[in-house]
């Protein structure tokens, strides 16, 4: 089976009751659902979620399955891999057959658009080396040029420090901004993994525009705006 999980915890500190926040009159989590449903990929697309709002949600946005999470999965604490891991078992056990590829997508990360998931697929497929898949966009600030960090006496300096001086950002290794919209595994080094960053990682790249994870209010008018314009129903 190739599944999708999306997984929303009820409540948010950043934006109050951002996964059920209305953009262009439907609740925010519609629009993930929506994308992985229509990118005719997945056999299960599954939603994972502490809260029954957020539940029935997803299934008037055509979700084929959701999981109630368990409360220690669902504090302000908790990673997101196991969270996955739950949700990929449960999968399993609803359908009596192992996962062969599962992909997370973010609910908070909207703009990402159908070819993106297809392509994100395609290129992590192709990979066999690889034990999982993030999506990214290149970084506005670089840790060898324009990115500090303060030390212990309160100076700044650069956050990653070269071998040679970089005198042109263009000079200086490329680098990404994860963007929290797509992550993919294959079954077993989904098991296995202990972060979403691992030493066989690899990154799909997607432009700015369709990069931006909501995280404050500023964040969503600026999603809402964009998708507005997009014509997202």
């Amino acid at each position: 089976m190739i599944v999708c999980t999306i997984c929303a915890r009820g409540g948010s500190k950043g934006v109050k009751n951002k996964n059920l926040r209305l953009i262009n009159g439907k609740p925010l989590i519609h629009y993930s659902v929506k994308q992985a449903l229509d990118s005719k990929l997945f056999d299960c697309v599954a939603v994972s979620s502490d809260s029954e709002e957020i539940l029935s949600a997803a299934k008037t946005a055509g979700a084929h399955f959701t999981i109630k999470r368990p409360d220690e999965l669902a504090t302000d604490t908790s990673a997101k891999l196991p969270v996955i891991q739950h949700a990929m078992k449960t999968i399993e056990e609803k359908y009596g057959k192992p996962v062969e590829y599962l992909m997370d997508l973010d609910c908070t990360s909207p703009l990402r658009n159908i070819s993106d998931i297809k392509d994100s697929f395609k290129s992590y497929k192709s990979n066999s080396e690889a034990s999982n898949l993030i999506t990214g966009a290149p970084a506005r600030r670089s840790p060898y040029f324009n990115l500090v960090e303060e030390n212990s006496a309160g100076f700044v300096t650069l956050a990653k420090k070269s071998t040679t001086p970089i005198v042109r950002r263009q000079d200086a290794p490329k680098c990404f901004d994860m963007n929290a919209s797509i992550y993919i595994w294959r079954r077993q080094d989904l098991l296995e993994g202990k972060s979403v960053l691992g030493e066989r990682t690899i990154i799909f790249e997607m432009p700015e525009e369709r990069s931006l994870d909501i995280d404050s209010e500023f964040d969503f008018k600026i999603v809402e705006l964009l998708m507005g314009e997009r014509g997202d129903l």
